[in-house]
């Protein structure tokens, strides 16, 4: 089965375009599916610009919350000063320290990482 076929270079890019384009649309139904699901949540463009600018992910979702790092250490089970150390860059926290504190957040390891 070594068929084959030979299209103008325009054409070539137009289907490349169009099939770029459809996985694009199937990404997005899975996106708002998940979102549909609550598997997905979106972040307003505040909190995601300060992670990006590099501040804290830690107090960047604990304040998307609404939680005080009291708050979250009780949620957590973890002591505020870790959480005021990993904050503030001082300390990287242990993976147990980590789990705990994104289990709390309700987000993942690697978005505090």
């Amino acid at each position: 089965m070594n068929e084959m076929v030979t299209i103008p270079r325009e054409e070539y890019e137009r289907l490349l375009g169009a099939a770029e384009a459809l996985a694009d649309a199937a990404s997005y139904d899975r996106i708002k599916a998940d979102m549909a699901a609550g598997q997905e949540e979106l972040i307003p463009s505040e909190y995601a610009d300060r992670v990006l600018d590099g501040e804290s992910p830690l107090r960047v979702y604990r304040e998307f919350r609404g939680m005080t790092q009291s708050a979250l250490a009780a949620a957590a089970g973890v002591n505020r000063v870790q959480i005021a150390d990993i904050e503030a860059g001082r300390k990287s926290g242990s993976i147990e320290t980590v789990r705990k504190l994104a289990a709390a957040l309700r987000v993942t390891i690697d978005d505090l990482v």
